[in-house]
């Protein structure tokens, strides 16, 4: 899903740039360039680090956020993590020599962890819409369909699939260094069929199922809240859990607008090369290269933001970090309410199973 072409001249990296244009605008215009993406790639290194770490982190410190649906979560975040520690580190030192200078292997290395990066990021959306499809307009069957040995099985396949679309790269032969963006990633020029299979298969489809998911919730959750059909009369939908569901929601739609310009650039330039490619500015390719570039670093904010108990769990690391005795003493403190409340009475199954007729998304 990483589409990027050859589309226009060498010689206009920003608008602006023509023939008489003198040698050293040009270069000011290069170096000023260089340092606004030297400075967005660091910033989105640390942050996709730091707030992916704080995801995986949580999940597993968080006996109310381990569970099926955020196993996808953590796999998500892995996928943002890839790029952060390898193919992005590799662009900005390619930034600070104004060149590749680590040689094919590193190259070749560089593009095919992009690329399981960018579609391992959209499979795993499209892991979790699902999901969520099932657990709200499915609840019946919830707990059956997404079982501890399911939600491995379909995490796995997730990544198989992921390896699959990446495989054809090496054939084609479309894994290139590109010097407006410093990156060795898909070229788009290198057969238009291709780019049109990539730009489709991995991103408009995906696109697609991901939005009928939604669509299906949003509808369900507005029936439920006015009692469109009598079978809904009975049925309540907890606040906790549409939050919940609006937090992925938000996590779709911003992948969704920082990758749209750069696969519509390439699905264009595919159809038709001749006329469109010339067309487009190197200012806009790489503004849209770098756009989708920084998606990599938003989920863990967004979790932080929208949900509460991934804002604690956030709060709670940061400060372990300063004072470890801290969180010495939280799960210490977590494992005595755990065990507390194991010794209470259990309530009954009609309370605590999800396959109820009542929809607790």
């Amino acid at each position: 899903m990483d589409v990027e072409g050859n589309v226009s001249g060498e010689n206009c990296l920003v608008p602006g740039w023509n023939e008489s244009t003198s040698p050293e605008e040009k270069q000011g215009q290069s170096y000023g360039v260089s340092t606004a993406l030297a400075a967005v790639l660091i910033f989105t290194i640390v942050v996709d680090i730091l707030g992916n770490l704080l995801v995986i982190l949580s999940v597993f410190r968080n006996r109310k956020l381990r569970n099926a649906g955020n196993m996808f979560v953590v796999s998500l975040s892995v996928a943002d993590l890839v790029v952060a520690v390898y193919p992005y580190p590799l662009s900005l030192m390619a930034i600070f020599h104004d060149d590749w200078i680590l040689g094919d292997l590193h190259c070749q290395a560089s593009g095919f962890l992009m690329g399981l990066s960018v579609i391992g990021s959209i499979f795993n959306i499209t892991a979790i819409a699902i999901n969520r499809y099932c657990y709200i307009c499915h609840s019946l069957h919830y707990d059956r369909l997404y079982s501890h040995h399911n939600t491995v099985c379909y995490l796995a396949l997730t990544w198989v699939l992921t390896c699959l679309a990446i495989v054809p790269n090496f054939f084609v032969g479309s894994l290139q260094y590109d010097p407006r963006i410093y990156s060795c990633t898909f070229a788009q020029t290198v057969s238009s069929h291709y780019t049109i299979c990539v730009v489709v298969i991995h991103f408009l489809i995906p696109l697609a199922v991901v939005s009928y998911c939604y669509m299906r919730i949003w509808v369900l959750v507005i029936q439920v809240k006015h009692r469109v059909k009598p079978e809904h009369r009975t049925t309540t939908v907890k606040p906790s859990d549409i939050k919940n569901f609006l937090t992925m929601f938000m996590v779709f739609v911003l992948f969704a607008v920082c990758w749209a310009p750069l696969n519509l650039i390439g699905l264009a330039v595919a159809i038709n090369p001749v006329r469109v490619a010339p067309n487009i500015p190197d200012w806009l390719f790489v503004a849209s290269y770098f756009m989708a570039y920084f998606n990599s670093c938003l989920n863990a904010v967004i979790y932080g933001l929208l949900n509460q108990n991934f804002r604690k769990e956030y709060k709670t690391i940061l400060l372990a970090l300063c004072l470890p005795r801290r969180l010495l003493l939280e799960t210490s403190r977590c494992g005595t309410e755990a065990g507390l409340r194991s010794k209470q009475p259990s309530k009954s199954p009609a309370m605590t199973n999800n396959n109820q007729a009542e929809i607790n998304v």
